[in-house]
């Protein structure tokens, strides 16, 4: 069988449909300091992963600085961010942050080409 992860969900902005039918309190987009101390509490509870994410298609990217803020305290956990990344650009930046991985979905669905020119340039790093 596949082996279950523990990862951590923090949702940041808009939300989306994530944020809708999970009924969550996404961290709003101008209080990044949040997600540090969210992702730190993940860490400590054993977590191996932690997915920073914006909502499907949403209309704002997760900040850069909420990808600084979780990074500047974890250590060895994994740390994913989605959500409204549309260019290879912002894309290259979110790694560059300290993404780990990035998660291009709505963009994959909807754009295809633009997903894999965002693939070459996240597999380069």
């Amino acid at each position: 069988g596949l082996e279950a992860i523990p990862t951590a969900y923090i949702i940041i902005g808009h939300g989306g449909a994530a944020g809708h039918i999970g009924r969550a309190q996404p961290v709003p987009l101008e209080n990044t300091y949040i997600v540090a101390a969210y992702a730190a509490a993940a860490e400590l509870l054993g977590f191996r992963a932690i997915y920073v994410e914006a909502g499907s298609g949403a209309p704002k990217p997760v900040p850069l600085d909420a990808i600084k803020h979780a990074r500047a305290v974890i250590e060895d956990t994994l740390l994913i961010a989605g959500g409204g990344i549309k260019t290879p650009e912002y894309a290259k930046n979110v790694v560059e942050s300290g993404a780990d991985a990035v998660v291009v979905g709505t963009l994959a669905e909807k754009n295809p080409d633009e997903a894999i020119k965002i693939l070459e340039v996240v597999k380069r790093r």
